[in-house]
């Protein structure tokens, strides 16, 4: 079994046959995965070496301590944190292999096509079809919120292949290519000015069936693995202390005494203690993720993250004063990423506002967390034995 002297062996190896210094970055990356250092803890031959998930910090480190590039995680968060996972979950070993490596390489940008104008909390009663004709799926509908969008190669997309049976257990996964004829991109522009996320239309874009993801009907179990590690990746980042939205406050708070008062000190200590706690917390759920696969822990992780980040920027509003009132860029963009500390707390304030939608709403997870993690009762559901046709809509 491959352990931590291993590792660094096998890191100490690649950094010999491709110097960071003087290697092309993409073809640094590209080494790194096939010598199964992407990801330890993924099969070898798909980035990894069958490795625990903990030694992964054993590589990172001696990497970064050489200068070594990294595969930019942030711009390719939605194809590392939920597509990959679900990818070595249910694809074949023909899938894995295809869509793995150019994906943690970031040579390919991947978006999610999943919450509908119609079916944003209630995902379930999505109504994009895809009907089956001979080896491909014909698909039509719409997806909104969707982030990167305007720069995926691929989509993890859900749609309706049967109707006629209750709309659970009528959906089936695919991965989507967002250059088809049929797929078209519009930005939508937000509150900050910007268009970081998009709607798509989707229509009558052909898919093969070779595309598809779990078996035909089975799409909620396989998105279930989507959901769960896009909680963990959203609720459950490394920060270090003071990262995240209370760092900017802190400092603010540190660097001009001017603003003080008695009350903002006692409400910044509050938040402070509690981002603390949902760093160590956060800290806790991934060393949990090294036994097995994330659950509906990450649920409660991404209500917290959504909470204090609201709560944070409302308060660093407050604190500047005047100053908080002044906003930094209106101009139309469509930024790759979320940026929350590298613009002003005007920007914060508003961005931080759709936490509490993106990612499961805070409605759809508090549900989650009593049901799944607290064992309360579900709520009555009326619609769970009624077939998605005759769903009132």
């Amino acid at each position: 079994m491959t352990d931590a002297a291993d590792l660094r062996r096998r890191t100490a190896e690649l950094l010999a046959a491709y110097p960071p210094a003087t290697t092309d970055r993409l073809d640094f990356l590209r080494a790194r995965f096939d010598a199964g250092l992407a990801w330890v803890h993924y099969p070898e031959g798909l980035g990894g070496l069958g490795a625990p998930r903990s030694l992964q910090a054993v590589v990172d480190a001696d990497l970064e301590a050489e200068g070594a590039p990294d595969n930019d995680p942030r711009r390719i968060g939605i194809g590392l944190g939920m597509a990959a996972p679900t990818i070595l979950a249910y694809g074949t070993q023909e899938q894995k292999r295809q869509y793995l490596r150019p994906l943690w390489t970031g040579e390919e940008v991947w978006c999610q096509l999943f919450s509908e104008p119609g079916a944003g909390s209630d995902l379930a009663a999505l109504g994009t079809r895809a009907v089956r004709e001979g080896g491909a799926w014909v698909v039509n509908g719409q997806k909104v919120w969707t982030s990167s969008a305007h720069v995926a190669r691929w989509a993890i997309l859900i749609a309706r292949t049967d109707p006629d049976v209750p709309k659970h257990r009528g959906i089936t996964y695919f991965i989507c290519d967002m250059t088809d004829l049929g797929v078209e991109v519009r930005p939508l522009r937000q509150v900050t000015g910007e268009a970081e996320f998009n709607e798509v239309f989707i229509t009558d874009v052909r898919i093969p069936d070779s595309r598809r993801l779990g078996e035909i009907g089975d799409g909620w179990k396989v998105a279930q693995t989507t959901l769960n590690n896009e909680r963990v990746a959203i609720g459950g980042m490394r920060l270090p202390r003071e990262g995240g939205m209370i760092g900017p406050v802190a400092k603010t708070w540190r660097e001009r005494p001017e603003l003080r008062t008695h009350d903002l000190h006692q409400r910044l200590l509050k938040l402070w203690v509690e981002a603390e706690a949902a760093r160590l917390t956060a800290e806790r759920l991934r060393q949990q993720l090294v036994a097995g696969q994330p659950g509906p822990e990450g649920a409660g992780m991404k209500l917290a993250f959504a909470r204090l980040n609201q709560e944070i920027s409302g308060l660093e509003v407050e604190l500047r004063g005047e100053e908080g009132l002044l906003y930094d860029d209106w101009s139309m963009r469509r930024p790759e990423l979320v940026d929350f500390v590298g613009r002003d707390a005007g920007y914060r304030y508003l961005r931080s506002k759709g936490n509490s939608i993106e990612g499961g709403t805070t409605e759809v997870l508090l549900n989650i967390v009593a049901e799944r993690v607290l064992g309360l009762p579900s709520e009555p559901r009326t619609d769970k034995d009624v077939a998605w046709k005759d769903l009132a809509r």
